[in-house]
């Protein structure tokens, strides 16, 4: 402190007042700076959350963000798998993710889940295989964008075709369930007795031998040959199924399309099978938005397959948080929060929503507010009839309408 001296205070504070003057011409903010240590790149895709819109709160909204890249990816010969659940992601607790890549011949081993699985093919080709509550066989190719549902207890197998395999989206029904949790065929069979395997399947234990001692989970094998060859052989007496486990998206026209981009919806009314789980899939074009909106009947699940986006969710409370999204990451909105997603890039923003629901539902902002008495809501908002006439009427889903 003795060195201190009321010269060097005088100096330091001209200089002060010197950088300020600088900054004030300059227009800076020096509270908007961070001259520390830093990860640049996160930073530089996610500048929603290193610098709040002004119109953020500044109380902690809870995380509803995680990119699958943080995710830990178990890789086997034949493919890998990674997820998201409410232990990466803590308030996703209806729902939960695995992303799935299978090689040209790679298995997802025969298995059946204490959750629903619904799923959505990213790249390349796959044959899934199943049998219904009454025993009769399932099986199909799968291509990009179609989907598959298979209810809780339903055994089910994925293997990928040629020339690359592929890879997809699993969602689950339960934000706790963990693919570790499946209960697999390999397992299975290595914590029964030899004796008691024999029995049941009546051949020798001599033929059970080489049976494995572990899971599987992924592993190599051939390509499958012809989808006919395997469809007779699976159907036996009981003959195949007359419940169809897939559903062809892009075979269906979009549910609404406007200017600003589209949106497929697929629940239990066109996709029987699935029962508890509804999916909408939202196309942005560049400069569009998915409206204002909230769910009443259930959390949203997001997925986003390609292109830039952003998020603002309202929570309870006077609350809200704009965070920034990209391909390969997992969104998550509660139940009745209002929120929006943005097309922040110059390619289509394309994402999923997801619904612990047999049906999809939303209800839009625009909407409520031009089948309202007129008077009540320019008292509310200090607009115009002119503003209040140029709202949408039945509900934009994805702007701008023109």
């Amino acid at each position: 402190m003795s060195t201190f001296t009321r010269r060097s205070f005088i100096g330091t504070a001209a200089a002060a007042g010197g950088l300020a003057a600088l900054q004030k011409v300059a227009g800076a903010d020096v509270s908007r700076s961070d001259p520390g240590p830093a990860n640049r790149v996160l930073d530089g895709q996610n500048p929603d959350s290193m610098w709040l819109p002004s119109t953020d709160s500044k109380s902690l909204v809870q995380n509803f963000k995680y990119p699958f890249s943080f995710a830990n990816k178990r890789v086997y010969e034949g493919g890998w798998s990674r997820e998201v659940t409410v232990r990466e992601l803590p308030v996703s607790k209806t729902m939960a993710g695995v992303n799935m890549r299978l090689t040209a011949g790679g298995v997802r081993e025969l298995h059946w889940h204490t959750a629903a699985e619904w799923s959505i093919m990213l790249y390349g080709t796959a044959r899934i295989t199943a049998i219904d509550a009454h025993g009769k066989s399932f099986v199909a190719d799968v291509k990009k964008n179609d989907l598959w549902y298979f209810p809780t207890g339903i055994p089910h197998s994925i293997q990928g075709l040629g020339p690359d395999g592929c890879e997809f989206m699993l969602v689950f029904d339960d934000g706790n369930f963990s693919e570790s949790d499946t209960l697999l065929l390999s397992d299975a069979m290595a914590h029964l007795p030899p004796d008691v395997l024999s029995k049941n399947f009546n051949v020798g234990e001599q033929a059970l031998k080489n049976v494995p001692k572990q899971e599987l989970f992924i592993f190599q094998t051939d390509v499958p040959g012809p989808l006919e060859a395997d469809q007779k052989a699976a159907a036996g007496a009981l003959g195949k199924s007359p419940q169809n486990f897939a559903f062809r998206t892009m075979e269906m026209p979009p549910t609404l399309q406007t200017k600003g981009g589209e949106v497929r919806i697929v629940d239990s009314s066109n996709f029987k099978a699935s029962i508890t789980v509804a999916m909408a899939m939202v196309t942005v074009h560049p400069g569009g938005m998915r409206e204002l909106h909230w769910h009443q009947n259930a959390d949203e699940w997001q997925y986003y397959i390609a292109g830039k986006g952003r998020m603002t969710v309202v929570a309870t409370g006077n609350l809200g948080r704009t965070m920034d999204f990209q391909e390969g990451d997992v969104g998550y909105v509660r139940k009745t929060l209002l929120h929006y997603i943005e097309n922040t890039g110059d390619t289509d923003l394309v994402f999923l929503e997801m619904f612990k629901s047999d049906r999809y539902q939303d209800l839009s902002l625009s909407e409520w507010l031009a089948h309202t008495p007129p008077e009540l809501v320019m008292a509310h908002l200090h607009i115009d009839k002119a503003t209040l006439d140029a709202i949408p009427k039945n509900g934009a889903v994805v702007t701008p309408l023109s």
